[in-house]
């Protein structure tokens, strides 16, 4: 298998080259967890996965509370279903903790403290209240305990989302806000630790594979011994190969493997940052050559959106959302030909799409010898 192979199977593995038809729950059910501190990215990288997607859609599935939104795996926010998120929370929780303890001892934070602020959050949401995080910010100090507007705040209730007391709930305007999780999520399956390890290790090496089990234990936050007995337990149901020395894992093909692009019908992708596609793994080598990689993490803001061609990471992108349209300014560090340009061009229609705003497309470039691109600037061929 080569380099490109592999990217080439972890894009469809990952749903990026067949969009399914179905709901926004389905494609996060598939993926286990969508790393999601970037909200409005994450609804795109969701969307993208879908047929026929559109921005409102997955708002409204956020809402209804078929998508959820919370602290797991990673001390960061992922989207998780419901019928997920106990067993989930239940399993990576401990790990997190693990993780902030040095956070919460430099906050002055102790078990009572947490406690306190638990019973207090309790309070104030009971019986469907939603409430913003300013509003139990105020909720905190009232009960005597100092949230400060910031990271104590921040790990105050990080806590009460890792020990299953808050989740998200709708939008109020641009703001979060939070529910009770026992009054927004329904009863579901609960899962003894054995069952949680190989349920992860299945939904991962099955949605991101071909992948190592140290990439594996990056994206989930487990102990690379838990990560091995994870694999132990799913590995019949995969396949090995070595590739550069390394044993990458992943599911049998469910049908015969469609032509993938050529040079003169590439497929490009304008992907957020944080997708799967990127967090999921420790080693980017399948998709990125390392120079390429060098003047991504030189360039700043430039990396809240990546320009994928073919599974090959070829530049960023910035972009801007206006009332009336979206602009996205690409950064590329390598020349492109003009059907790579063209695939970009149509890859940055479909999120006008989903955005339901025309695009304009800006091209930049910040590598060594590039050619301009030629032919047609509009984010559509005309």
């Amino acid at each position: 298998m080569t380099r490109l192979e592999v990217a080439r199977q972890r894009l469809r593995n990952l749903w990026l080259t067949d969009p399914k038809p179905g709901r926004p729950a389905g494609v996060v059910a598939w993926l286990g967890a969508v790393q999601a501190q970037d909200y409005a990215a994450t609804k795109w990288a969701v969307g993208m996965r879908l047929q026929g997607a559109v921005d409102a859609g997955i708002e409204a599935a956020f809402t209804a509370g078929e998508v959820l939104r919370t602290h797991m795996l990673r001390p960061t926010w992922h989207f998780v279903t419901p019928a997920d998120i106990r067993w989930l929370l239940a399993f990576t929780a401990p790990r997190v903790h693990a993780a902030n303890a040095y956070m919460v001892r430099k906050l002055d934070l102790d078990e009572d403290t947490f406690r306190r602020s638990n019973d207090a959050l309790v309070r104030a949401l009971q019986g469907g209240h939603l409430c913003t995080r300013q509003e139990l910010r105020q909720v905190l100090e009232e009960a005597g305990i100092a949230a400060g507007d910031g990271i104590r705040l921040s790990y105050l209730l990080m806590q009460a989302e890792l020990e299953g007391i808050v989740v998200s709930g709708p939008r109020r305007g641009k703001q979060f806000t939070y529910a009770l999780l026992e009054e927004r999520v329904p009863p579901a399956r609960h899962l003894d630790r054995q069952e949680a390890l190989a349920e992860l290790s299945r939904r991962y090496f099955t949605s991101r594979g071909p992948a190592t089990v140290h990439d594996f234990a990056r994206w989930s936050g487990l102990t690379v011994a838990d990560a091995r007995q994870g694999l132990e337990a799913v590995k019949d149901q995969l396949l090995v190969e070595a590739v550069d020395g390394q044993e990458l894992w992943f599911p049998p093909p469910v049908t015969p493997e469609a032509p993938f692009a050529t040079a003169n019908a590439p497929v490009a992708w304008l992907l957020s940052g944080y997708d799967e596609y990127i967090s999921s793994y420790q080693d980017r080598g399948a998709m990125v050559e390392p120079e390429v990689w060098a003047q991504l993490m030189t360039a700043g803001n430039a990396l809240a959106y990546v320009i994928l061609i073919d599974g090959q990471i070829v530049g960023s992108a910035l972009r801007t959302l206006q009332k009336r349209a979206v602009t996205i300014e690409t950064r590329l560090f390598l020349p492109l030909t003009e059907a790579q340009e063209q695939a970009v061009a149509v890859a940055a229609q479909r999120y006008g799409e989903f955005m339901g705003l025309p695009v304009a497309l800006q091209w930049a470039h910040v590598g060594p010898e590039f050619v301009p691109p030629q032919g047609p600037q509009p984010a559509s061929p005309s």
